[in-house]
């Protein structure tokens, strides 16, 4: 079970291992590009979740990275459900989802990218002081 753990921890701190494990496995079982790089920003935006709340945490010294990060997907889901509704009179589920988890990939792997910078230089900055 301890191996589990350890995974799930290495594949948290570097999302990117999960992304490239799951395309280059998806196209060489025969799937498409576009379907295999879909299944692979799925699967990762599970570990960029975990990873850019515990970065926020550690970088503004909290513990609300995790429920700020699920308040933001729960707005851009409102906000998209209202969209819907408005443009088409019912909302789509699985659509709904499927955007909401795309667009979590999207500004989760930006965010991602901005934390380690931002977390890199303020240990730098520790260090030499």
């Amino acid at each position: 079970m301890e191996w589990l753990r350890n995974s799930l921890i290495v594949l948290s701190i570097l999302p990117v291992l999960p992304f490239l494990l799951v395309y280059f496995i998806s196209v060489a079982m025969g799937r498409d590009k576009k379907p295999a790089l879909q299944l692979a920003m799925d699967v990762t935006t599970v570990f960029l979740l975990f990873s850019v709340s515990a970065l926020f945490n550690i970088i503004f010294h909290s513990g609300f990275g995790f429920y700020l990060i699920l308040l933001l997907v729960l707005i851009a889901a409102g906000l998209i459900g209202g969209a819907q509704n408005r443009l088409k009179g019912k909302v789509d589920g699985k659509r709904l989802l499927r955007a909401v988890w795309r667009l979590g990939f999207l500004f989760m792997g930006t965010g991602y990218v901005l934390f380690m910078v931002v977390g890199m230089i303020k240990y730098i900055l520790q260090v030499m002081s």
